[in-house]
């Protein structure tokens, strides 16, 4: 689902970027007009600031002409030679292209400038240049996702033709300027993921054309303005992850355009108001990880287009709302988790519904698996820290689509060899049961190479590990605190994807398998308690992303690897074994 909102904010971010830059990007071929030299010379001043660019594009800026078509990312007016586009753009998954350097004071001489975008650079550092508060022409201010640093400069609410301003992914802080407000013509507002910090400004009051607000993930404070229900072209909020707290403000529910509503992970009490009916064309309604009480109002079920519905991780009490056949006929994504429910069972409305994801963990459900009317559209089922004890036959017939479970903690007693799991999931969270049987019923020649978690720890699993095949993806594997015994297979190697293995609190036997250090995106390790003997093997010093190791209370005996991170590890990891030594152990007699 996180993903579905990350799309929707990169096409409210394209719809608005869209126009006037492809207006811009429209070169004529019979312009004649030689880019001004002092326009020129900006543009060098921003060249040498970057130190390194492995990008490629500023090899682009040379020569005398920079209108020219030539120089990559800049856009100029034909009829007079004045850049009026600045948009240097990285890409946006997490690769080795970036520009290393800060952000030129000299690009404020760019009097004709309307659009700067100069984003996903990751190591473009440094504060935002004051001399960006001259660029009156600017329509369009993004500087996403680099390390910028400082505050954000005051003197930028003297920008009084700025439309969008995106300073998402930074490094920023302090106070969001009172200024910001002088903004008449703002249509998207993002300072998201920054480290800002204070009350969000009752200036933000003359926004009157907002249309997108994201200030998420910062350290914002205090209440939530009742102001923003003046914004009645709104369809964006985002405030998530933040410290606000105080009632959730009623003029909010009257925003009659607004589709998406995040208010999640912040301190916010009191109950949600009836008035939430109001938000006639909400889709998205995330409320979870904050402190509401009381409970949800059936006028929630009148919210026609609603799809996804997250109020996890409050203080919501009994009972639910009895939701008739037409109450959210939108419905697809519901999220109940860790509130003060006492549901028994899995209420009639959602289990014969078409839903895709059902989270209802913590919820006191019991007795048997719930069988859903619809079970082949369901992805994502989670009825964890529950009191479910039976059903686990039949119980995955037709879900097709299921990608990932959760099951853990309950009281459910069955053997491994009863669970048919869907061929295409990629997520198994089933520990703190009562699992018998063996764990090649899971993990065999059959295993989808789409299962990604597998988590069937504190069970009763018996038998020995399973060779690993190649081809699967496993990048979690936790089989920790059962009753598997046997030695540890070499073929370890063969889940090249493995990020964190858990074999503790078992009885494996035998040595461990240098074939283990083939393993490089190896972050957590955990062996502890087992019966393994011999060395630790050298070739684990090839693990270099490795963060966490334990080898505690096994019958390990010789040199610790002394080299990175293995030599540094706390004490503890080596503990109980019968003759380590060497760093951070007492050092070796003998090299024997």
């Amino acid at each position: 689902m996180q993903i579905l909102r990350w799309v929707s904010k990169l096409f409210l971010l394209s719809f608005f970027l869209a126009s006037p830059l492809s207006l811009a990007q429209t070169i004529n071929p019979l312009q004649t007009s030689v880019c001004a030299e002092a326009d020129r010379v900006a543009l060098l001043g921003f060249k040498a600031r970057i130190l390194k660019d492995t990008t490629d594009i500023l090899s682009s800026w040379i020569g005398k002409d920079c209108c020219g078509g030539d120089w990559e990312g800049v856009q100029c007016n034909p009829a007079t030679g004045r850049v009026t586009d600045l948009v240097l753009q990285g890409p946006a998954t997490d690769s080795g292209i970036y520009m290393k350097g800060t952000l030129s004071p000299s690009l404020g001489s760019l009097a004709s400038l309307e659009v700067m975008v100069i984003s996903g650079m990751k190591h473009i550092a440094g504060p935002i240049p004051e001399s960006f508060s001259t660029l009156t022409h600017l329509t369009q201010l993004v500087l996403e996702d680099n390390s910028l640093e400082g505050n954000i400069p005051p003197g930028l609410g003297r920008l009084p033709l700025l439309n969008i301003l995106s300073l998402n992914g930074n490094r920023l802080r302090g106070q969001i300027p009172p200024s910001l407000g002088n903004f008449k013509k703002l249509q998207q507002l993002s300072l998201a993921r920054n480290l800002l910090s204070g009350p969000i400004p009752t200036t933000f009051q003359n926004f009157l054309s907002l249309q997108s607000l994201d200030l998420s993930f910062n350290l914002l404070s205090g209440l939530i303005p009742d102001i923003l229900g003046h914004f009645q072209n709104l369809t964006f909020i985002d405030l998530s992850n933040n410290q606000l707290s105080g009632l959730l403000p009623p003029s909010l529910f009257s925003l009659v355009k607004l589709q998406d509503l995040s208010l999640d992970h912040n301190q916010l009490t009191g109950r949600i108001p009836s008035q939430i009916a109001g938000l006639k064309s909400l889709t998205h309604l995330s409320l979870s990880s904050n402190r509401l009480t009381g409970q949800i109002p059936a006028s929630i079920s009148s919210l026609q287009n609603l799809w996804y519905l997250n109020l996890s991780r409050n203080g919501l009490s009994d009972p639910l709302p009895a939701i008739q056949g037409r109450g959210l006929p939108s419905l697809l994504s519901i999220d109940l988790s860790y509130n003060h429910l006492s549901l028994g069972t899995v209420p009639g409305w959602i289990k014969d519904r078409q839903l895709s994801d059902v989270h209802l963990a913590g919820c006191k459900l019991g007795g048997n698996l719930p069988k859903f009317t619809r079970p082949d559209s369901l992805s994502s089922l989670d009825l964890s820290d529950n009191f479910l004890v039976d059903g686990i036959a039949g119980f995955f017939t037709n879900m097709s689509n299921l990608q990932k479970l959760k099951l853990s903690n309950n009281h459910l007693k069955f053997d491994l060899l009863d669970m048919k799991l869907p061929d295409g999931i990629s997520s198994i969270e089933i520990q703190s049961n009562q699992l018998s049987g063996f764990l090649s019923r899971i993990l065999n020649n059959r295993t989808s190479s789409f299962l990604e978690v597998l988590d069937v720890s504190g069970n009763q699993i018996s038998g020995t590990m399973p060779e690993f095949i190649e081809g699967l993806s496993l990048k979690v594997l936790n089989i920790g605190s059962n009753k598997i015994a046997g030695q540890f297979p070499g073929s370890i190697s063969n889940l090249k994807e493995l990020e964190r293995m858990d074999i503790s609190r078992n009885q494996i036997t035998g040595t461990i398998p240098t074939t283990l250090g083939l393993l490089s995106n190896l972050q957590w390790l955990d062996l502890s308690i087992n019966r393994l003997t011999g060395k630790i093997p050298t070739s684990l010093l090839g693990i270099a992303n490795l963060r966490h190791a334990n080898f505690r209370a096994n019958r390990l005996c010789g040199e610790i690897p002394q080299g990175r991170p293995y030599n540094i590890f706390p004490a503890g990891a080596y503990a109980h074994n019968l003759c380590l030594c060497g760093k951070p152990l007492p050092l070796c007699r003998t090299k024997k």
